[in-house]
């Protein structure tokens, strides 16, 4: 849907709208017993909502296309993700509060562990702490490029932001993650003519980094992905007419969220006391984004076990925003992430959506088979604002 023509038949009302995301929510069945990771969790409250609710999957960009978690996201809060695509680094900036100026070159970075071939054995350095983190992204810090100014900020666990500070700086620059193990990490390559100055730069980064983090074990080299610098994206009290919030933790999804203009709420590190600020800040906004971040934590670990344990953690929050009385209440996730594939997948993704007007279906469970029988069928993630905003009474008429 386009979003101008959404813009003129908003209305305003005083409903609320939840969209709770399990990152990573879809999965695949596991060999030895058959079910999903949905399918195997005890997830008795989801189930309930799915009862209650109409259903579907949901398609994050396009069929067959394995979506990163950034277009993922925007493809929920109602934008295209092929028309507004934003970089992981311009994210993972905004997320931790650093002043980017619009010039800026940022890039998300991990730092890796990689072998005396210089071939990579682990692309998270067995997920160092945030403390450890810190203290390399200091070590990094002192590194000096010509002309420019260097950035290095940590993030979380093994997390980090680049930043370069100059002129003429351009984004147009390839990963230099391999996205496997096994494998060298790639040098920085111009996708573009006007990208080759800000290559070079980047390369004499990662050079100078592989010498300062060589004794560093786990974490002795670095690999970097998603070069951006700021886009412009209309707001959703724009478009939408919508006073939203967003409750994360993560860094990434709170950047997305203020480019998008949701309001960053601070909130504690577990997923109650997500709930917790969702209670507090209840009567101040009419809009909220909610974000579980485990079950793709899990899943790109290949742990099927866990992703199912971060499934029935997740769950037990359901209840306490039901009993907050939204008016609209949608559950879904920005991208498959099955422990089969220890990785973002391009499988569709369960999604429900419970109002007072929302015409129940016959699905009575929440997993990948149940809602691909239900009423939404297969949808392009980008209608989920739509049509919550549609079950809020906040879409008029369209044409006489």
């Amino acid at each position: 849907m386009d979003l101008d023509v959404i813009r003129e038949l908003v209305v305003k009302n005083d409903s609320k709208i939840v969209l709770l995301v399990i990152d990573g929510l879809g999965g695949l069945p596991n060999p030895d017993t058959g079910r999903s990771e949905l399918e195997a969790s005890n997830t008795r409250h989801l189930d309930r909502l799915a009862a209650d609710s109409v259903c579907g999957v949901t398609v994050p960009v396009g069929i067959g296309i394995t979506p990163g978690s950034g277009p993922g996201h925007l493809a929920l809060f109602g934008y295209d993700p092929l028309k507004y695509n934003v970089g992981r680094g311009t994210l993972e900036a905004l997320g931790i509060d650093f002043d980017l100026k619009r010039s800026d070159l940022a890039a998300r970075g991990n730092f890796c562990t990689i072998d005396e071939q210089g071939l990579i054995t682990d692309r998270r350095a067995g997920r160092i702490s945030t403390e450890t983190c810190a203290e390399l992204a200091a070590e990094l810090r002192k590194i000096e490029l010509p002309g420019v100014q260097v950035f290095v900020e940590p993030v979380r666990e093994h997390r980090f932001m680049l930043v370069l500070r100059g002129d003429g700086l351009a984004d147009d620059i390839a990963d230099t993650d391999p996205q496997h193990v096994g494998k060298a990490p790639l040098p920085a390559v111009a996708e573009r003519p006007r990208a080759e100055a800000s290559v070079k730069l980047v390369n004499q980064f990662v050079e100078e980094a592989r010498k300062r983090l060589a004794d560093k074990h786990p974490a002795n080299m670095l690999l970097l992905r998603g070069f951006s610098q700021w886009p412009e994206l209309p707001h959703m009290s724009e478009v939408f007419g919508l006073n939203a919030a967003a409750i994360a933790l993560y860094p990434m999804y709170r950047g997305l969220s203020k480019l998008v203009g949701m309001s960053v709420l601070e909130t504690g590190t577990t997923v109650q006391d997500e709930l917790e600020t969702l209670r507090q800040n209840w009567d101040k906004y009419d809009f909220f984004f909610v974000h579980y971040k485990a079950t793709d934590s899990r899943g790109e670990d290949g742990n099927y076990d866990a992703k199912v344990a971060a499934l029935e953690e997740v769950d037990t929050i359901i209840p306490g925003i039901i009993a907050l009385g939204p008016d609209v209440f949608m559950v879904g996730g920005d991208h498959s992430t099955p422990a089969m594939v220890a990785g973002h997948s391009w499988h569709t993704v369960p999604f429900a959506l419970w109002s007072k007007v929302c015409r129940r279906d016959r699905v009575e469970m929440f997993d990948e088979e149940s809602c691909r029988a239900g009423g939404l069928g297969i949808m392009p993630a980008t209608s989920a604002m739509p049509l919550a905003l549609a079950n809020a009474g906040r879409l008029t008429k369209y044409g006489a």
